[in-house]
């Protein structure tokens, strides 16, 4: 009954967090990519006297890599470095057993800008795929080092990247009775942390507005637990939710116009929609089990939330106009926290197994396959990426960590800090271009 609780009211994990997280998340490579697409991703070119302020090469090879799609060639390995397509020799790619070849060449254009040159060739066709020029600042390097990298992602594999987006998450600052807690926002690979709110009480279910620049969360800053609101562009906060019990679980709606969330104003954990614009309620369940944890469908037309109703934690899809709930999930006796994918494909979620780990799992829901794709003891908070093709969520540790995995297991990486710990993990949606 108490792993029931913990997974589905909201609060109870804050009294393990520990120590306090400053730095940038290092990522480490701790899964094969076996079948991944081998590529070159040669240093790029550059005529500035100066060295540049970031290594673009080294940000997209990472990239394509943490994808678990492609198996950049080590910088040791390379036969050659060619800037230039008249320099390429595409015999030499295919002896090292390469598919596609990633050249560039970074020319500045001012004292803080630059034009970033890329091509992409496919070395078994000998031909150019994609080729463009890019204009950035010395601040925008970075960024446009990720979204080079979903262009090349895109026309390798046909499918969006994600490289350019953000993740938002919960640090812990101090220890023992002194603690101070902050959301943070940084870049999908840990890179650039800023944060959002710091508090001396615990924060929770950090969630994403559909644009990206709101993200709804909850806070026990007043001893209670209260949702509020953060518009990451003005930096303004309004409190959306406080009332008796339990306020906890927001989730956007795909039109950034409501909430779903759960409360027990009326005694009980149910799920509530709330319109953000004048605060009225609409309550979508009637149970006397814990209804909790919604996640909508990227259409607006249905809800999926864990409940408790069928004797332990399962998945439960349910009308966003009302009516009867029905049941998704079957496979083991505890499945939760659900999250959707973009393309309504998939569902992330918690699944216990049958040695009693809480891991992470994705559910295809037009096969009905439940695939797990951690291997931790006490996995949580999974979030998938805006193109459902990894997976985010806190990992069991001696400390709190970050994690990620393919939605086939294939492929993972942890996220820690130096030190400290860091939970409640949202991948944001994608940003505007």
């Amino acid at each position: 009954m108490i792993k029931i609780v913990r997974a589905l009211l909201v609060g109870t994990l804050m009294s393990l967090w520990a120590v306090a997280a400053q730095a940038a998340l290092t990522i480490e490579i701790n899964q094969g990519v076996e079948g991944a697409v081998p590529i070159a991703v040669v240093p790029f070119g550059s005529s500035s006297p100066q060295a540049l302020p970031q290594d673009v090469s080294a940000i997209i090879a990472a990239d394509l890599q943490r994808s678990g799609r492609f198996a950049p060639l080590p910088a040791n390995d390379l036969l050659s470095r060619p800037t230039e397509a008249a320099q390429v020799n595409f015999r030499d790619w295919r002896v090292l057993g390469v598919d596609s070849l990633v050249i560039g060449n970074i020319e500045p254009t001012g004292p803080d800008s630059y034009n970033i040159r890329f091509q992409v060739f496919d070395v078994l066709r000998g031909g150019q795929l994609i080729g463009y020029t890019v204009p950035a600042t010395r601040a925008q390097l970075r960024r446009v080092a990720h979204q080079i990298a979903d262009q090349i992602y895109e026309a390798l594999t046909g499918e969006r990247g994600a490289f350019n987006t953000k993740i938002a998450y919960v640090t812990t600052r101090g220890s023992g009775k002194v603690k101070q807690y902050e959301l943070q926002i940084a870049d999908s690979d840990g890179y650039g942390p800023s944060t959002v709110v710091r508090t001396k009480q615990p924060l929770m279910s950090p969630t994403w507005a559909p644009d990206a620049s709101r993200i709804a969360y909850v806070s026990f800053e007043k001893r209670r637990a209260e949702i509020y609101m953060q518009d990451l562009r003005t930096g303004s906060r309004s409190k959306l939710a406080s009332f008796s019990g339990i306020n906890g679980a927001p989730s956007w709606s795909p039109d950034g116009t409501r909430l779903a969330l759960t409360l027990s104003r009326d005694g009980n954990p149910e799920i509530y929609i709330l319109r953000v614009a004048d605060g009225s309620l609409t309550r979508l369940t009637q149970s006397p089990s814990i209804d909790t944890e919604p996640t909508w469908s990227p259409d607006g037309q249905s809800i999926v939330f864990t409940s408790d109703r069928g004797g332990g934690p399962q998945l439960y899809q349910v009308s966003a106009g009302g009516g009867q709930a029905q049941r998704l999930t079957f496979e083991g006796n505890y499945n939760a926290s659900p999250d959707y994918s973009a393309d309504g494909k998939r569902l992330s979620m918690v699944h216990r197994d049958g040695n009693g780990n809480y891991r992470i799992a994705v559910y295809e829901l037009d096969t009905r396959m439940l695939r797990v794709v951690s291997e931790g003891r006490l996995d949580e908070s999974p979030s998938l990426a805006p193109n459902g093709r990894m997976v985010i969520y806190a990992a069991s540790d001696a400390r709190g960590v970050l994690a990620t995995s393919s939605v086939d297991g294939r492929a993972g990486q942890r996220l820690t800090f130096q030190e400290g710990a860091v939970r409640e993990p949202a991948w944001s949606p994608f940003l505007p271009k």
